[in-house]
């Protein structure tokens, strides 16, 4: 089989929640498309998938995977339109989360096939180039066992808090969806929901650990090298279509 460790990375910039899962699904539907191809395909014919990779802020929204309970939103229609919020059920794993500006939200398209088998080795390489980017900040961060993301006090658990939720999905071995880093996020808006389900413990973001605000693109060029490093990938970055 042919494999492809490159990766085609776009900043999408601040888009809007649906127009950006329309995109995802674009992108995810086409590299099963190849790969559908390819298994009816002599060896000489086949062609190698294209992994993707998206960066993009959104719009204040809730999303709620496939997992998650309605319940975990605490608020309803007006309230949501008096956070000037929206709403979506999707079909991600996980419980409920928040998006919004201040965050770094990533959705890698990948075909897994091109680098290893295995959803959970996947999970962990997405949590660990976070807490190698908080590293670069001497933040301090890690895995919780049992709660996909990355934590703050995470050994002691004193005052664990959640710093980026993950939440994807795999169809033969293509992903979508992906992360969700808080950066300069307004925290006040995980106030409306039950963060991905679990009730006792807090959320935070680089800012507040930090004291100050983060240049997102800062964090974007240490995040990429990370993902590059541990997914033994080159990441090149391209002009994107739709002119974000």
């Amino acid at each position: 089989m042919l494999q492809n460790r490159k990766i085609s990375f776009e900043q999408l910039g601040f888009i809007d929640y649906k127009e950006a899962w329309e995109y995802q699904e674009k992108l995810f539907n086409s590299v099963l498309h190849i790969k559908a191809q390819n298994r009816s395909a002599a060896p000489e014919a086949q062609v190698p998938t294209t992994n993707y990779l998206l960066f993009c802020s959104h719009p204040h929204v809730y999303t709620l995977g496939k997992s998650g309970h309605e319940s975990h939103l605490l608020i309803g229609e007006e309230g949501l339109k008096a956070k000037d919020a929206t709403y979506y059920k999707i079909n991600r794993g996980g419980d409920i989360t928040y998006h919004g500006p201040g965050q770094l939200v990533g959705y890698p398209i990948l075909d897994l096939d091109n680098f290893f088998t295995d959803i959970h080795k996947y999970l962990r390489y997405l949590e660990e180039a976070i807490i190698l980017t908080l590293n670069d900040y001497q933040v301090t961060a890690g895995r919780i066992a049992g709660l996909t993301g990355v934590w703050l006090d995470h050994e002691e658990q004193r005052n664990p808090r959640k710093i980026c939720a993950m939440g994807v999905k795999c169809s033969r071995w293509v992903t979508m969806h992906g992360f969700a880093f808080n950066i300069n996020t307004d925290l006040n808006y995980f106030n409306n929901i039950v963060p991905c389900g679990i009730a006792d413990k807090q959320v935070t973001s680089l800012a507040k650990e930090l004291g100050r605000e983060v240049e997102m693109a800062e964090v974007e060029e240490k995040l990429l090298g990370h993902l590059a490093s541990l997914f033994e990938a080159s990441i090149l970055k391209t002009a994107n279509e739709k002119g974000y």
